[in-house]
């Protein structure tokens, strides 16, 4: 038996097992006739950029970088690499922020990057079909000439792949009105462990012939398979875009505008991102620019409305903004009047890695909390904190309107210790509030051990099943990395570059 695909999440390890008798070099040779001399290189020969993170982390140098084509040199690869006991690290856009991407010794990469056609557009039924390694952002703009809006939105846009969007069930600045990923996905093709091709590209909605069996590949990190093609779900391009920016006294003033703007905007409303004063501020003098609105106050809530009458719209927004004037929930709101202007008030929100890059060395969080329950959490969070260290600095912002936060604590040393003290005091608030430890960037290995946190054992084991399931040589051996050499290595998260510890691999996705 043997497994391709490392069990991240559900296990910890993916052991060498006895397969069917093909050895390493039998099978480099089996990869390189199957892939050819585009699809195969020999670990000495990858680039650096197969190794590395967005936050300066490094894999080991793996046995091999895979770059396959098509689906059919998936298949085959995973069934070499399958009979060979080769664990296989899938990647898309390596955007990930959960180290899950990052290759160890002894493993094979799998890039997407080639497998980068937009093969049709349904205008008709408001589709598209693509493959895993398209980018975000030429989806994007590929749809937008022909009347149309791929919702998904995030900050690695132009580096995230499709493939990678789904695995991790990314979400974005979008999800309040058109949800997250999962949402987006009609239908989807997959490849097991064992190169067994599961073909689920049905390009229409009404399905009712048994279990949704896409939905077990969407959000499971390249745990139980690689995705390798999708039929996605296009929206009707939004004609005009109304973004304002507020600043507001409290956070009972924050809900307060979300109610107001969720039923004076309805369906149009596209985005609510709330910036605490503590990331604000730093982002004002990251950007450079002339400010929006002063910083000093408590929040700052960036407001999107989108649809097809401009004028309608717009005055919508006006009156709801002028109506929380006064009633107290705004203090002051600015209005972008051009394309430039939204842009330089998205440019706020969208900068939050080089926000984050100030604030070295960093414990980051990706929660999901309900929104009631924001405010009491936040405040435990400091308390909590600052109890460890009176130094501690944190910054707050996120998609408020879906119960996301992404908060940074910045430590004035640089102990490696502390981080997972200070994590692990964090995270043991979730179980109180029912939130989640990750709200979109996905476990990978960052929050593998405290996954218990948010799911129950009954959860996990229900998981463990599936995988052994779908690959029934799963092991359950433990990590070997030792608590010292994971903790130096997640030091590095956002500051000084890491070892050579190796993690997990699946497919990234932006923050």
């Amino acid at each position: 038996m043997s497994i391709a695909l490392r069990p991240q999440v559900f296990y910890d390890r993916a052991a060498r097992r006895g397969g069917t008798g093909v050895d390493e070099r039998q099978a480099r040779q089996a990869l390189r006739d199957a892939l050819g001399e585009r699809g195969f290189l020999d670990g000495a020969d990858v680039e650096e950029r197969y190794l590395v993170d967005v936050a300066g982390h490094r894999g080991e140098r793996p046995l091999a970088l895979l770059r396959p084509q098509n689906t059919g040199e998936v298949s085959r690869a995973m069934a070499i690499c399958h009979a060979a006991c080769i664990a296989v690290v899938p990647q898309g856009g390596r955007t990930g922020l959960a180290q899950g991407q990052l290759p160890r010794a002894g493993e094979a990469v799998l890039s997407l990057e080639r497998m980068c056609a937009i093969e049709s557009v349904d205008a008709d039924a408001g589709m598209a079909t693509v493959q895993a390694g398209v980018i975000l952002q030429t989806l994007q703009e590929h749809v937008d000439p022909l009347g149309f809006l791929f919702p998904l939105d995030l900050g690695g846009r132009g580096s995230c792949t499709i493939g990678g969007n789904i695995a991790t069930n990314a979400g974005g600045n979008r999800v309040i009105r058109y949800g997250m990923t999962r949402e987006l996905v009609i239908g989807l093709e997959a490849v097991l462990a064992d190169g067994t091709v599961l073909d689920g590209l049905t390009p229409v909605i009404k399905n009712n012939t048994g279990p949704d069996l896409k939905q077990l590949f969407i959000g499971s990190e390249g745990v139980l398979g690689v995705i390798t093609r999708a039929i996605v779900r296009l929206m009707p391009k939004p004609a005009e875009r109304a973004v304002a920016l507020c600043c507001l006294p409290d956070f009972s003033a924050v809900r307060s505008l979300l109610r107001r703007v969720r039923s004076g905007l309805g369906g149009e409303l596209t985005a609510f991102e709330v910036m605490w004063d503590s990331y604000y501020s730093r982002a004002l003098r990251v950007a450079g620019r002339p400010p929006p609105l002063a910083g000093g106050h408590p929040f700052y809530a960036l407001v999107e409305a989108s649809g097809t009458d401009a004028a309608a719209m717009t005055g919508r927004v006006e009156a709801t903004l002028q109506s929380a004037i006064e009633g107290g929930a705004v203090i002051d709101a600015v209005i972008a009047k051009s394309a430039a202007e939204i842009e330089h008030l998205w440019h706020l929100r969208d900068i939050s890695v080089e926000v984050a890059r100030l604030m070295v060395p960093l414990v980051p969080f990706d929660v999901s909390v309900p929104v009631a329950d924001m405010e009491p959490f936040v405040n435990r969070l400091d308390a909590a904190v600052l109890a460890l260290d009176p130094r501690c600095d944190t910054i707050v912002f996120g998609h408020v309107g879906d119960g996301n936060l992404h908060i940074g604590v910045h430590r004035l040393e640089d102990r490696p210790e502390l981080f997972e003290i200070i994590e692990e005091s964090v995270y043991s608030l979730m179980s109180e509030y029912r939130g989640s430890v990750s709200a979109e960037h996905g476990i990978g290995v960052l929050k593998r051990d405290f996954l218990r946190h948010t799911r129950s054992a009954a959860e996990v084991a229900t998981m463990r099943a599936l995988k052994q399931a779908l690959d029934p040589g799963a092991s359950s051996i433990r990590d070997g990395s030792s608590r010292r050499s994971r903790l130096r290595e997640r030091a590095g998260l956002f500051g000084r570059r890491a070892g050579t510890h190796a993690f997990r691999g699946v497919f990234s996705s932006g923050a």
